[in-house]
């Protein structure tokens, strides 16, 4: 009988400890990964000739990140590891690739979407100037070529990703000019007895914080109303906090308010999706050990839910253990009991960091319709309200095909759950009635090859 075919999309840590395991197992699963080496956007490397020490990159967790980076180099021969693919599209089992062979297809018996999450983006007065940049975006700056986005940064958003960020460029002797969370400080206190389910993960975010006040930098809770200006380039942003205007001189913001989870491929792999109210996002239907509806696609790691780092390498293990499980093949029930219990156990503090964090809803109370929202097609707030109210755009793909909101080169990636929530507002309906993008091939832009079209 010919070897199952295993599929892992994404090296981070949830696709290399699914890789991991299945190895160990026997089988010899196929990696794709669009980087070109392997760690995810948490444990990202510089390129190769460009390495720095991991405790510079990665701070406290340098041993965790080492250790899976190493992983698919010590599996050698038991894994086809295939990096600087891009996966664009999913079909019948198989997959459409993009990468240094060329166009190629690869079909699969069991398909492991590791794929990650991303920024999530809020529309305010002056985002789009030059300058600004997601979170992740000047942390990826910081590790792969150790600049900095700017000589004075500031930061503004809300979620976790905010005080690491502002703490590794205060750590790498960046001048930075403040930090700005758009969540109440309050909601911090009231969150920390679930967040003592993670107690390490949590003493790390307290040192985080006080490294940054010990450095000097304001840091302000509760922001309202960001006002990014500058004459062609970010030169201050004004904002309200504890009942006064402040006004900061910067020039370059670093801005994001959470995580979306990349959920595309699951999309058109022919999951089912469902409604998450505590993330305000649909996340592919899955069980707790990362099935979804279709017989052969497992999800892992934060593209299944936002979960962090140490969650992604469980649930990326617990995964393979469910396709070995799924294949007929031996696993170690008591490891798998094992992971069952630390993943519930880390689903406790999430839980506490979505409370600590709440989305900050009061960013698009009273945005302004002359605010950009959909920048790759260059539509404004102003757009969707009238879509919904004229042309009574009740979802998101009527809204995406009667104003194009959602169909530039990031398909919504940037704008959708902005959008969903505005719409929502404009209809005075639930969040959820809104909808979301549906995938399209390809999922992100590729060029047009010969190949492509025979």
């Amino acid at each position: 009988m010919a070897e199952p075919r295993v599929v892992i999309v994404g090296a981070g840590p949830a696709g290399v400890r699914a890789a991991e395991a299945l190895a160990r197992a026997g089988l010899h699963p196929t990696v794709i990964d669009e980087s070109p080496r392997p760690g995810g956007r948490i444990y990202q490397q510089p390129p190769a000739g460009a390495e720095r020490p991991a405790r510079d990159l990665y701070g406290f967790d340098a041993a965790k990140g080492t250790r899976v980076h190493r992983v698919l180099r010590d599996l050698g021969d038991g894994i086809a590891y295939r990096p600087d693919t891009l996966v664009w599209n999913c079909f019948e089992q198989a997959l459409d690739l993009l990468g240094p062979e060329g166009a190629t297809r690869l079909g699969f018996d069991a398909l492991v979407l590791a794929t990650g999450a991303t920024d999530l983006a809020l529309p305010f007065p002056g985002w789009t100037l030059p300058g600004v940049y997601a979170l992740g975006g000047a942390q990826i700056a910081l590790k792969t070529q150790g600049c900095g986005i700017g000589r004075r940064v500031a930061f503004l958003g809300a979620g976790p990703l905010l005080p690491l960020v502002a703490w590794q460029y205060v750590k790498a002797g960046a001048d930075v000019a403040a930090v700005l969370d758009a969540t109440p400080f309050s909601a911090k206190l009231r969150a920390l007895p679930q967040m003592l389910a993670a107690p390490a993960t949590l003493a790390k975010g307290i040192y985080y914080v006080a490294q940054i006040r010990r450095a000097g930098i304001p840091m302000y809770s509760d922001v309202r109303r960001p006002h990014v200006e500058g004459d062609g380039h970010v030169e201050r942003i004004r904002f309200e906090a504890g009942g006064r205007d402040h006004e900061i001189a910067c020039d370059a913001l670093g801005a994001s308010f959470g995580l979306r989870s990349e959920t595309q491929l699951a999309d058109l792999a022919g999951c089912r999706f469902a409604y998450e109210p505590r993330t305000r996002q649909f996340l592919p239907e899955r069980d707790t050990v990362g099935r979804t509806s279709e017989r052969c696609v497992y999800v892992a790691g934060d593209g299944a839910g936002i979960a962090g780092a140490d969650a992604a390498e469980l649930a990326g293990e617990r995964a393979a253990l469910a396709v070995l499980e799924d294949l007929g093949r031996s696993f170690d029930v008591n490891r798998a009991a094992f992971l069952d219990g630390r993943l519930a156990r880390l689903d406790r503090f999430r839980r506490g960091l979505e409370a600590a964090y709440p989305f900050p809803a009061h960013l698009l109370d009273d945005v302004a319709d002359g605010v950009m929202l959909c920048r790759c097609e260059g539509i404004d707030v102003g757009t969707l309200r009238a879509t919904a109210r004229d042309k009574d755009a009740a979802e998101m793909n009527r809204l995406k095909a009667l104003s194009r909101i959602g169909m530039g080169r990031c398909q919504g990636r940037m704008c959708g759950l902005a959008a969903a929530d505005l719409l929502a507002r404009a209809r005075c309906a639930a969040l959820e009635s809104s909808g979301r993008l549906r995938g399209q091939p390809p999922v992100k832009p590729i060029p047009i090859l010969p190949e492509l079209l025979s």
